[in-house]
């Protein structure tokens, strides 16, 4: 194992491209600390989020975790050019030349997958506990500890989305077309479900139940948005008559469904390795 993820880390450093994709990753994590001095108007409600008290314990872990998980594009990049870059370059023939199985190759790419998630992960931890003990008028035990399963949360959205990365990789060969053909998915998955949803079934639950075993519908669901938690936004929806009730909460259900999408995406990628003429 420790062979495996040696190989792959070697060859992510070694590619200028995703060296500093991933290092410009965790820099722009840690502009998350910008966004305090952030000040806007609307209408009359004036915003100014640091003292909204997006840095306070417990809101902390379920804020800075939702802005982690929409940067995880940036590793996207990096982890469909790490399989791609094994075609171009025929790197993945050469490892098989020199020994490796191909399950050992697709076990390599997933244990990438996953240390690179759980690095992004421990990263957001110690950010949140130094930005919450900057800014946070709460700092008992208790309370800072409280909520922490959106960071686990957060590592099965990372791992989830980049397991679906790798099976396009794979299953494509070339980044550009699979990051393409991730975008038409989104596209496809968000279209659909606004056209169920508002056109055909007058708002019904059902269509949340039905979309929240698709891939992409199911790994965003993991997190949900944390702006309308805030008072002044509520109060921003009440007043445009937008009284929309929101599940903040992490439900296993929803790690469960993520989990069975990595399973079949990394059996997926390794069945179109195994019958793949290299």
């Amino acid at each position: 194992m420790k062979r495996l993820l040696s190989i792959e880390f070697q060859k992510i450093w070694k590619n200028r491209a995703s060296r500093i994709l991933t290092i410009g990753y965790f820099i722009i994590l840690s502009f998350i600390a910008m966004i305090a001095s952030i000040k806007f108007d609307i209408g009359n409600f004036k915003i100014h989020f640091a003292e909204m008290g997006i840095f306070n314990f417990p809101f902390i872990w379920h804020f800075n975790t939702w802005i982690a998980s929409v940067l995880k594009f940036f590793l996207a990049i990096v982890i469909v050019s790490m399989i791609a870059n094994e075609y171009t370059y025929g790197t993945l023939k050469q490892n098989l030349i020199d020994g490796m199985s191909k399950k050992e190759f697709i076990l390599s790419k997933f244990l990438t997958i996953v240390a690179i998630s759980a690095f992004s992960t421990l990263f957001i931890f110690v950010l949140s506990l130094v930005l919450g003990f900057t800014f946070s008028s709460y700092n008992e035990v208790g309370i800072v500890f409280s909520d922490l399963e959106y960071l686990v949360a957060y590592f099965v959205n990372l791992v989830g989305f980049f397991s679906l990365c790798l099976f396009l990789a794979v299953l494509i060969k070339r980044s550009a077309f699979a990051l393409g053909f991730l975008f038409i998915w989104f596209l496809i998955e968000k279209i659909s479900y606004s056209y169920f949803k508002f056109e055909v079934f007058n708002r019904s639950s059902r269509v949340d139940d039905v979309y929240s075993f698709f891939p992409l519908e199911s790994i965003g669901n993991l997190l949900v948005e944390p702006f309308t938690r805030f008072s002044v936004i509520r109060t921003i929806q009440t007043t445009i008559g937008d009284n929309t009730i929101k599940d903040y909460s992490i439900h296993f259900s929803s790690i469960l469904i993520v989990c069975i999408w990595v399973s079949i995406f990394i059996y997926a990628s390794y069945k179109i390795i195994q019958k793949r003429d290299l």
